[in-house]
C-alpha cells in the first residue's frame, strides 16, 4: 500500500510538472534533442591569430555523427562554415595561413594533405598530397613550416586486407616531409612503437618539434600484443639518428618542449598505469623527476606553444581546469565557471605566429563551444546548440559530497529530472562512469539527461580508481575493483536515500564499458536494485584481459593462468547463481575493447539459471554504437526495461 501511495504521488507530482512544462513551451531533455544538438570544438588557430578553425559536430535519424567545419574570428563576430570535403579532416593552418593541412582520404585511406583556402570559406582540391602505403595518423608542423612530422606505419600494404586480417602488433613511425610534400624519408626506423596519434588539437602527442626544428621529442612504448607489461621510452630524433634519454617503467602520455630546453611529459608510479603527474627529464638526458608529487588532482593531457608555455589540463574532481607548468610547478592559468575546459587550448605551432589561445567549454546547461582569453578571463565566442537548449526544460545538476560507512569522502553529480520538488521521493539510477580511470565532469551529459527526463534523479558516483583526486585514490582501484569501488558505487544509492531523494522502492543502475562491469558485478552482490541495465560491460576478467584491444593489465598485472582464482572473484559470469535484479545487456557486434562475447556469455549463464534478463546486440557496432538509429534503440531499450521493472 505504501508503494502504491508512493507511486501515486510521483504521478501526481509528474503531472504537475508536465503541465507546467507544458504551459512554459518547453519539454524535458529526450534522445531526439541529443541527436539535434551541435557542439563545438576549438581544433587549431591562424598564425596571424585572426581566425579560429572549429569543427561542429551534430546527430541525426539515422547514419554517423555529421561534423563540420567553421572559421570565427576570436570577437565571435564573424563565423563562417567551410565548403570542405567530406573526406578531409583539418588539424591546423599552414605557416602561411593561406591554406589547411589534414587527413584526406584516398581509396579510403587516410593521407596526408593540404588544402587551399579560398577567402577563408572554400576548400578545393588539394594542393600537396604525401600517399604512404598505410596512409598517416598524424600530423605535426615544425616551428618554422617548412616540414613536417607524419606519424605513419612504415610496413607495405597487404595485398590482401580485404581477405583476412593478420594480427600482429601495430607499428607507428615517423616519415619527416617538406611543407610541399616533396623530399620525404623515414626518420629512426629503429623507432617502431611511437606511443599513438595526437588527437585534433595537438594534445599530448607522442612527438613534439625542438624550438629550433632541428629534431623531435618522441614517446615509444610496449605495444599490446606481445608484452604483458608496459615500457615506455623518451628519445630524441633527428635525420642523423636516435638519441635515447631514458627508459620509463609506466606508460608516458605526451611530449613537450619547456621553455628552459628540458622535456616534460605525464606519467605516473601508480599500478594503474594511469597517467596523472608531470615529470621533466633534461632534453640530452638524464633522471626524470615527478614535478608534482602531491598533486591532489590529476595532469590528463598537456602541449607547449611556440612562445615557450607548457599548457597542463587539471582534473580537479568533476572539474577541469587549465595549469600552466612555469618554474618547475603547475600554475592556475584558466578555469571555466559551473563547468569544465576540454584539454589544453589550441594555438598556432608556428614560432612567428601571434600568442591567440582558444578553448573548448562545457557545462550542464550548455553544449561543448569555443572560449578566449580576455582580460585575464575566458569568454565564450561561439553558441552552438543554445537554441535548441532554449526549448527543453533541464532539471538541475549539482556537484554533491558524502563519506561513505568505510569513511572515503566521494563526490558525485547529481542530475534531477524537469520539474522537481523538494521532499519527494523520485525513481533514482545510479550510474558509474566508464574507464574506470576516468571521472565525469560538470558538462551536459546526454546519457544523465536522458534518463532525467524519464523522471529520475541520477547519480553519477566518482568511486575510487577515478581520476581527479590524486595518485593515491586512482591506485587504489589495483585489484580492487569489484570490492572497494563497488561499495563506493552503492554508497551512492545510500546517499540519495538519506537525501530523501531516492524512492528505496525504485532503485535502477547502469553504466558502459567499465560501468557496465560495475552493474554487472552489482547484481551478483545486491538485490536492492529492481533493474539493471549492463552496456559492454567486462563480465569475465582472465579471458578479457586477452583478448581486448587496447592493453587491460592497468587492473591486475598477475598472469590468469597462474592465480586464476583472482581473476575469477570479480567475474560476474561465476557468480549469475546470486542475480535477482532483471538484467538486460547491450553490446555491439564488432565490439573490440570488450569483445561481444563478454555480454553473450553472462546472458546466456543468466538465462540458463532461470533468471530474467535481455541481450541486445548492435551489428557492426564498436564498444558504444555510431549509427544514431542505434543509439536511439539503446535508450528505447532502456527507457523501456525501466518502464517494466522499476515503474
Amino acid at each position: 500500500m505504501r508503494i502504491a501511495a508512493c507511486a501515486a504521488a510521483v504521478c501526481v507530482l509528474a503531472h504537475i510538472a508536465n503541465t507546467q512544462t507544458a504551459s512554459s513551451g518547453k519539454h524535458p531533455f529526450q534522445f531526439s534533442d541529443w541527436a539535434a544538438l551541435r557542439a563545438a570544438r576549438a581544433i587549431a588557430v591562424n598564425p596571424d591569430g585572426q581566425a579560429i578553425l572549429y569543427s561542429v559536430s551534430f546527430g541525426s535519424a539515422k547514419g554517423r555523427t555529421t561534423t563540420e567545419w567553421h572559421i570565427v574570428n576570436p570577437s565571435g563576430a564573424t563565423s563562417k562554415k567551410l565548403d570542405a570535403p567530406a573526406d578531409f579532416t583539418p588539424f591546423g593552418f599552414t605557416q602561411n595561413g593561406a591554406a589547411l593541412y589534414g587527413s584526406y582520404k584516398i581509396n579510403n585511406i587516410g593521407q596526408f594533405a593540404v588544402f587551399a583556402l579560398n577567402g577563408l570559406t572554400e576548400i578545393s582540391v588539394p594542393q600537396t598530397t604525401v600517399l604512404l602505403p598505410r596512409g598517416i595518423q598524424g600530423a605535426v608542423p615544425s616551428p618554422d613550416g617548412s616540414r613536417y612530422a607524419l606519424l605513419a606505419d612504415p610496413r607495405p600494404p597487404d595485398n590482401l586486407a580485404t581477405t583476412r586480417s593478420v594480427i600482429e602488433p601495430d607499428e607507428v613511425s615517423l616519415y619527416i616531409v617538406k611543407s610541399d610534400g616533396a623530399a620525404g624519408q623515414w626518420w629512426c626506423s629503429d623507432l617502431k612503437w611511437i606511443a599513438g596519434a595526437p588527437v585534433v588539437g595537438g594534445a599530448n602527442s607522442p612527438i613534439a618539434w625542438s624550438p629550433q626544428g632541428s629534431e623531435l621529442a618522441v614517446v615509444s612504448m610496449t605495444p599490446k600484443i606481445g608484452f604483458h607489461y608496459v615500457r615506455s621510452w623518451i628519445d630524441t630524433c633527428s635525420a642523423s639518428g636516435t638519441h635515447r634519454l631514458a627508459e620509463i617503467s609506466n606508460t608516458v602520455s605526451g611530449i613537450a618542449w619547456t621553455s628552459d630546453g628540458d622535456l616534460a611529459f605525464l606519467s605516473t608510479a601508480n599500478s594503474v598505469l594511469t597517467p596523472d603527474e608531470l615529470y621533466t627529464i633534461p632534453a640530452r638526458g638524464g633522471k626524470p623527476a615527478n614535478r608534482t608529487p602531491n598533486l591532489d588532482a590529476s595532469a590528463i593531457s598537456l602541449d607547449s606553444d611556440p612562445h615557450g608555455h607548457v599548457w597542463v589540463e587539471v582534473n580537479r574532481g568533476v572539474r577541469s581546469e587549465t595549469m600552466e607548468f612555469r618554474g618547475s610547478t603547475l600554475v592556475p592559468a584558466y578555469k571555466w565557471a559551473d563547468g569544465a575546459i576540454a584539454g589544453p587550448p589550441v594555438f598556432s605551432p608556428y614560432s612567428s605566429s601571434a600568442q591567440q589561445l582558444a578553448f573548448t567549454v562545457g557545462d550542464p546547461t550548455h553544449t561543448s563551444n569555443v572560449a578566449v582569453p580576455q582580460s585575464g578571463a575566458l569568454h565564450k565566442i561561439t553558441s552552438e546548440g543554445d537554441d535548441l537548449i532554449a526549448k527543453i526544460d533541464l532539471g538541475s545538476v549539482r556537484d554533491v559530497h558524502w563519506t561513505s560507512k568505510e569513511g572515503i569522502n566521494l563526490e558525485g553529480i547529481a542530475t534531477f529530472p524537469a520539474g522537481y520538488r523538494e521532499g519527494v521521493k523520485y525513481p533514482y539510477l545510479v550510474l558509474p562512469h566508464g574507464g574506470p580511470e576516468a571521472n565525469d565532469l560538470l558538462v551536459l551529459d546526454p546519457f544523465c539527461r536522458i534518463i532525467a527526463g524519464l523522471g529520475y534523479v541520477v547519480l553519477q558516483p566518482e568511486y575510487r580508481g577515478s581520476t581527479g583526486y590524486g595518485d593515491k585514490f586512482l591506485d587504489s582501484i589495483y585489484q580492487h575493483f569489484g570490492d572497494r569501488a563497488y561499495r563506493d558505487v552503492d554508497s551512492a544509492t545510500d546517499y540519495a536515500i538519506a537525501q530523501g531523494w531516492a524512492d528505496p522502492n525504485r532503485l535502477a543502475i547502469f553504466g558502459w564499458s567499465a560501468g557496465g562491469f560495475m552493474t554487472s558485478w552489482t547484481v551478483t552482490q545486491t538485490s536492492r536494485y529492481k533493474a539493471a541495465i549492463e552496456g559492454a560491460g567486462i563480465t569475465d576478467w582472465a579471458s578479457f584481459l586477452w583478448t581486448s584491444d587496447v592493453q587491460q593489465i592497468d587492473y591486475d598485472a598477475r598472469w590468469p593462468a597462474q592465480d586464476p582464482e583472482a581473476f575469477r572473484k570479480f567475474s560476474a559470469v561465476d557468480f549469475v547463481e546470486n542475480i535477482k535484479t532483471p538484467t538486460l545487456i547491450l553490446h555491439g557486434g564488432a565490439d573490440f575493447r570488450v569483445p561481444t562475447y563478454q555480454g553473450r556469455e553472462f546472458f546466456e549463464a543468466i538465462l540458463a539459471h532461470g533468471k530474467t534478463t535481455r541481450m541486445v546486440e548492435y551489428p557492426g557496432s564498436p564498444h558504444f554504437p555510431v549509427l544514431w538509429e542505434q543509439r536511439e534503440n539503446v535508450f528505447q531499450e532502456i527507457a523501456d526495461w525501466l518502464k517494466r521493472y522499476n515503474p
